[in-house]
């Protein structure tokens, strides 16, 4: 079709006959992502609210829609990529955030600390290095005032602010000591997300959300303990990319909860849905 066309097929939404409206709007939503453009035109040209509110909605479904697809096709295909995966929880409130900007600064906190970085360190004095370029020089800390904020799952936003929760800032610490060549991975702990330094005979844990604070095996087994919990074996060991994605939709749609935005929830809820319905033992 040509742009002429689209528009007018665009402006017929607001048709009064509903039939002719609803036609407009299963052929306008048949053409994917590809018109959203067109829609964002339309919706800085008309004067019309309720053609205003349409075109929102529809635009709206249409990013959720590719959003799912996405979801699960980088899913289907191992979840390799971590910060992929944090991306696409990025793009449901921030579509227009694109994955070259996360990289850039990571990148850029990679190459800080690694300008501290000393060769045959120590796991620990390797931990106290990185502890030192993100907290003391970077500032990045945790985000205890408004902990339950949607915004804390936002890696883009963890990444400018310097704030997140235990997740946000587990999955940049992740991030810059595995490029550092340090063998460090995501924990599932209940009520906290933390990191695990495992190499060989060598395992410690890494509490991010606590500027980096290193604990023994005790210490978790305490923690478990406390809680009331049987220990398990996904308390301690490295969990996967996509246990990491499911637990930031979790916490997305947790927040999106107790902000009483339940359309949200109820939408992100359906994104882990959708990574987690093939799963042989949820």
């Amino acid at each position: 079709m040509t742009k002429k066309e689209i528009k007018a097929l665009i402006s017929l939404l607001d048709d009064m006959d509903y039939e002719v409206a609803s036609h407009v709007e299963g052929k306008i939503v048949s053409m994917g992502e590809g018109i959203i453009p067109f829609l964002e035109e339309e919706w800085e040209e008309t004067l019309d609210s309720d053609l205003q509110k349409k075109i929102e909605d529809l635009i709206h479904s249409l990013q959720f829609e590719g959003l799912l697809r996405r979801l699960k096709n980088w899913k289907e295909t191992g979840g390799l990529d971590l910060i992929e995966g944090m991306w696409l929880v990025n793009s449901y409130l921030y579509p227009d955030v694109d994955l070259a900007t996360i990289h850039k600064a990571l990148d850029q906190l990679y190459f800080d600390a690694w300008t501290n970085m000393k060769e045959s360190m120590h796991p620990y004095d390797q931990v106290k290095t990185l502890n030192n370029s993100l907290f003391r020089e970077k500032k990045f800390t945790a985000n205890t005032k408004n902990f339950h904020s949607p915004s804390n799952s936002m890696m883009h936003l963890a990444l400018e602010t310097r704030r997140g929760n235990p997740l946000t800032l587990c999955v940049i610490y992740m991030t810059i000591a595995q490029r550092l060549g340090m063998p460090v991975y995501g924990v599932n702990l209940p009520n906290l997300f933390i990191l695990t330094y495992k190499q060989g005979d060598v395992q410690f844990y890494i509490n991010v959300y606590n500027k980096g604070l290193m604990l023994s095996k005790a210490d978790i087994d305490n923690y478990i303990v406390q809680l009331n919990l049987n220990p398990v074996d996904i308390f301690y060991e490295p969990c996967s990319n996509v246990e990491i994605v499911k637990r930031a939709l979790r916490n997305l749609a947790f927040a999106f909860e107790k902000t009483k935005d339940l359309e949200k929830a109820t939408e992100v809820t359906k994104l882990l849905t959708a990574i987690t319905d093939d799963d042989p033992a949820i």
